[in-house]
């Protein structure tokens, strides 16, 4: 097992290094890059990011009536110096290989330096986004396969039934619901929208929640996640109970199933006994996939619908933004933890079921 796992190891590097060289070839040369960005902000509204530049054109000579030479849209009539300016504290004044190199090398020791607009550095932005995300998908990791479980198990043994019939039913119209139009309910409901105020609009915590005892706390935590929950739990919990129903099925006719019967076993001990254990190895070793999943892709529009500053909505903002040193270091990350993931997802067979042997494997 050593053997498979220094390999797997070792395998990452250079998937890591593909992903990070696409991903700067497709972003770094997309138009509207962070210099435009700036040069939109003086060309529209004027100040904003341009402030944190050292200043507007004018501290730089003023127009000079070309800018053609910088070769971005919208530049003409900003002076050269402070395009240059830009350029320099974003880093395009080196080349594209330079860049990348550098990049990389940082990512290696894991300094993932400052966000060009935030004036924060890009790890403290990402541990100050990061409680809203693991809440949104510990929780709903959980709360799917504690009702997919027992659902499929129950559909498993009650195959063919009325049962069976009308919860797959509803877990088939429950998956093809979205999330966030159910959400935007659950707000019209319950939220202050027509109807009831009965939970809170945004955020995780009350604006009191220090002043408040831990059990209030606790209270608190879970009454502004209540309806987030709801609202992502409705169509995640689809595909495991199906799963796991499949599994017991495919299980229960094989022959061992039988001899155990024939061996006058009762048919709980058959089922969780026997059954239980076989037909949950794949969906038990899919868990830490199934919460990174949730925890990386589940939550934009929730985040959006329900006003949660998580690591969702923050990409999405990265992205618009060009914001690069946090585009680039989220990816490195969640890519790093999904590689992980992958390796601890194939552990996790092994420790449900020995029999099962990676070491004989080429990756």
């Amino acid at each position: 097992m050593g053997a498979y796992i220094l390999r797997r190891l070792l395998l990452m590097i250079p998937t890591l290094f593909g992903i990070m060289a696409i991903s700067f070839v497709v972003i770094q040369f997309a138009p509207g890059g962070p210099v435009e960005q700036v040069i939109a902000n003086l060309s529209g509204q004027g100040g904003g990011a341009a402030d944190r530049v050292g200043g507007g054109a004018g501290d730089f000579g003023g127009q000079n009536g070309s800018g053609e030479a910088s070769g971005y849209r919208g530049a003409q009539g900003l002076d050269p110096a402070f395009i240059a300016k830009l350029e320099q504290q974003f880093g395009f004044d080196k080349p594209p290989l330079e860049r990348f190199g550098l990049m990389i090398w940082n990512y290696l020791r894991f300094d993932f330096g400052e966000s060009y607009f935030r004036s924060v550095s890009v790890i403290d932005l990402i541990v100050e986004k990061m409680p809203v995300s693991i809440s949104l998908g510990l929780w709903i990791t959980l709360l799917s396969y504690g009702i997919s479980i027992p659902l499929g198990i129950r559909k498993a043994v009650k195959d063919g039934s009325v049962f069976d019939v009308w919860t797959s039913a509803v877990v088939i119209v429950a998956y093809a619901v979205p999330g966030f139009l159910f959400g935007v309910l659950l707000i019209v409901l319950f939220a202050g929208g027509s109807f009831y105020d009965w939970f809170p609009l945004s955020g995780l915590t009350s604006d009191n929640w220090a002043q408040l005892s831990w059990p209030e706390r606790i209270l608190d935590y879970f009454w502004h996640l209540t309806l987030p929950l709801i609202a992502m739990s409705l169509s995640a919990f689809a595909t495991t109970t199906l799963l796991t129903k499949n599994s017991f099925l495919d299980e229960i006719r094989k022959q061992y199933v039988v001899t155990a019967r024939a061996k006058g076993l009762s048919e709980r001990r058959v089922l969780y006994g026997h059954v239980f254990r076989n037909a949950m190895l794949i969906v038990i070793a899919g868990f830490p996939s199934a919460f990174i999943s949730a925890f990386f892709t589940g939550s934009l529009l929730i985040e959006t619908i329900f006003s949660l500053d998580g690591l969702g909505l923050l990409g999405f903002d990265s992205v618009y933004k060009r914001d690069y040193p946090v585009v680039f270091a989220t990816l490195y990350i969640f890519s790093l933890i999904g590689l992980l993931t992958s390796l601890l997802s194939d552990l996790t067979y092994t420790w449900i079921d020995p029999r099962i042997d990676f070491e004989s494997r080429r990756v």
